[in-house]
């Protein structure tokens, strides 16, 4: 078996840009050429990954192509940048719901709840992009009842009671909602 060459500087920022800009070509000539290891290995100043700029870019099929790979390290999926934020975060940034959807499905839900250093799960990315659909898949996917026990069941309310719920976004700001026959109170200033 013979010892691959370890990639120089310019070869990891190279298949930085190729991840980032999709060529999927560049993708497996550089594993051809040094090993899939060493592109699990390859962060730029950032600690920004191969999957972050992927991520953040929208590129399925290069995603689909690492994914394939017999070694893909899954923990890539939640590796943190200097920011602290995971390719899933970079994902919801910049809408790419195709790529949220197949990290979440390889990853787990879990990676839905991961918060960066300004304190945002990619939920509250999703949010603060302004980004519908890709906030409504987090939502949908999030495992909210993994804390009820086995044999408990949801308690049936009166559909005449007011159910008193409040809700924080991503920004901090809390609405109380009031079920139950009156409307939506504004939070307190």
């Amino acid at each position: 078996m013979s010892v691959r060459p370890h990639p120089t500087t310019d070869e990891t920022d190279e298949i930085l840009l190729s991840c980032r800009y999709g060529d999927l070509e560049d993708v497996q000539a550089f594993v051809e050429k040094f090993g899939v290891e060493a592109l699990w290995e390859v962060k730029d100043a950032n600690a920004n990954t191969v999957v972050h700029m992927i991520s953040a870019n929208g590129h399925e099929d290069v995603l689909a192509y690492l994914l394939d790979l017999p070694s893909f390290p899954k923990s890539l999926l939640e590796a943190p940048n200097a920011s602290r934020s995971t390719p899933l975060h970079w994902a919801a940034l910049n809408s790419q719901l195709g790529i949220a959807k197949r990290i979440v499905e390889i990853g787990g839900a879990h990676l839905i709840d991961l918060k960066n250093t300004a304190g945002r799960s990619p939920l509250g990315e999703a949010e603060s992009a302004g980004w519908d659909e890709g906030a409504q898949f987090f939502v949908s996917t999030m495992d909210l009842g993994k804390d009820v026990e086995e044999g408990q069941t949801d308690e049936v309310v009166d559909p005449n009671q007011n159910v008193e719920i409040t809700i924080e976004d991503a920004q901090g700001g809390i609405a109380n909602i009031s079920l139950g026959g009156e409307s939506v109170k504004k939070p307190d200033a």
